[in-house]
Order: structure tokens, then sequence, then C-alpha cells
């Protein structure tokens, strides 16, 4: 296979793994993150990832951030991997509007050839599809609505772009304190493509304390948007999506993959 191939360390004094802990619970850790947590010396992360680990960062040296401090997280890592074994920890997955990027692109710029890997984590997206049943079974799209590091006139025209493909589209960050009206302009945009009965899984602290899930249409999107702040991940269902009903009760969302096109079932 034909490209660059990715340097080795025969002996690397130190270590830098970038881990994915998943949507919260302990339980969705894979076993490389397990792993490489409890293989650290140094656990780097936002205290709300932290918290999340509970018991497997007793004992090791814990280094907690806030909101906004990304940057100095990544460098710090990147400083202490250079001579111990380091996990910044992210939630989710580290790649998926997570610490991944910002991590090498520091590292890239230091130029500093330290041993590195990111370990991939449950996405917010894949936990709440779990939780609603089966909404995102082919194409999909992820759009965050977090305007802090993307202008909301580029936000509003990937709305655009992905409510037009006819496919589920997954919001992440829909609304804070800080911008109540992201969403709402987002329910705007897909009722110009969506039909009102097209189905809108709404999934809060998803395997976290608390968790809330909730089923509704597009049409009844503005009664439900009170219960949508940053904690929550929302589906809006693709042309071919639907509410799984027995009876009154509602079971959960189901978009098809194709197979009653071709088979009998």
């Amino acid at each position: 296979m034909g490209g660059s191939r990715l340097p080795s360390h025969d002996n690397p004094a130190g270590k830098l793994s970038i881990v994915g802990i998943g949507p919260g619970s302990t339980d969705q850790l894979s076993a490389s993150a397990r792993h490489a947590i409890e293989e650290s010396d140094i656990i780097i992360g936002n205290d709300t990832y932290l918290s999340q680990l509970g018991p497997l960062v007793q004992g090791k040296e814990v280094i907690r951030s806030r909101m906004g401090e990304e940057v100095d997280r990544a460098r710090r890592s990147i400083d202490l991997a250079r001579t111990r074994t380091v996990s910044i920890v992210s939630g989710g997955d580290a790649g998926v509007y997570g610490m991944a990027s910002i991590v090498l692109e520091v590292l890239e710029h230091t130029g500093c050839d330290i041993p590195w890997e990111v370990i991939p984590g449950v996405t917010a997206a894949q936990a709440a599809a779990a939780r609603l049943g089966s909404p995102l079974s082919g194409d999909f799209v992820t759009i965050s609505l977090s305007d802090l590091l993307t202008p909301i006139e580029v936000i509003e025209k990937r709305l655009h772009a992905a409510f037009s493909m006819g496919t589920p589209v997954v919001l992440y960050n829909p609304k804070s304190r800080g911008r109540p009206h992201n969403f709402a302009r987002a329910m705007e945009i897909a009722g110009g493509y969506r039909s009102p009965s097209t189905p809108v899984g709404i999934v809060r602290n998803v395997y976290r304390p608390g968790e809330e899930v909730m089923v509704v249409t597009l049409g009844e999107i503005g009664e439900a948007e009170p219960r949508v702040d940053m904690h929550t991940t929302v589906i809006v269902g693709g042309e071919e999506s639907r509410i799984w009903r027995i009876g009154q009760d509602v079971k959960g969302i189901i978009t098809p993959r194709g197979y009653h096109r071709k088979y009998l079932y």
C-alpha cells in the first residue's frame, strides 16, 4: 500500500493517548480506552469527563481543566508525555468534536516526535441512536450548533445542505444559555425540507444519571424545546424515518436501511 508510513518508536520514554471515553458511563468504555487509562501515570481532562471515570483514576496524578482551556490542556499533555505515560480524555469519540484535533495540531506545530495514539469512543450520536432504536441505520449527517469556533452563517449553510439530502441529521450542542436561538433556527431550516410528521428523537444525559429520552414529531418540536440543552443530542429523522408504535405506545424511531426494497419479511 502506498503513502507515508507513520514513524515507529522503539524505546519511547513517554507516550500520549488521546482517549474517547464514550457518553458517560464507564460501561461504555472500550477495552482499549480502559487499558490506556489504567496504564497512564497522568490523566488530563475537563472536570466533567474526569468525574465520569470514577475509580479508574484513583491513585493517579489527575490534572483538571475547564471548558475553554483546550489549547493549554493540549500543550500540557504533550509536554508531560515527553517523559511520562499520559492520557488526555475526551467525551464521546476524541476525533468527533473532541480533543484529538487540537492535540495533534499543537503536536504538529511543536515538531515534537513523541509516541501517540487516538483511541476511539462511543459517540453521542451512536449512544443516542441506541436509546431511540435505529434512527441512523444508513447514511446520516452530524452538525454541531455551537458557533464558538464555527460562524453561524457556516452552520446555517451546512444545515440547509444536510436537510436537503433527506438523510437523518444529528445535532450536537443544540442549545445553551449563551446561544438559545440556534436550535430554533435549525428546526426552522429543517421544516423547509421535512414534513411536520418527521420523527425527532431528543436524548438528554445519555447513559448518565438523569437520562431522558423523548420522541416527538417535527411539528411538535416547539413543545419539546424546553427540554433541549447542552447535555442533549437531537436526531431529526430522514425522509423514510418513522415512529415505531405498538398501539399508542411509542417504542422508538426506525429508519429503514432498504431491505424492504429487496426482501419480503
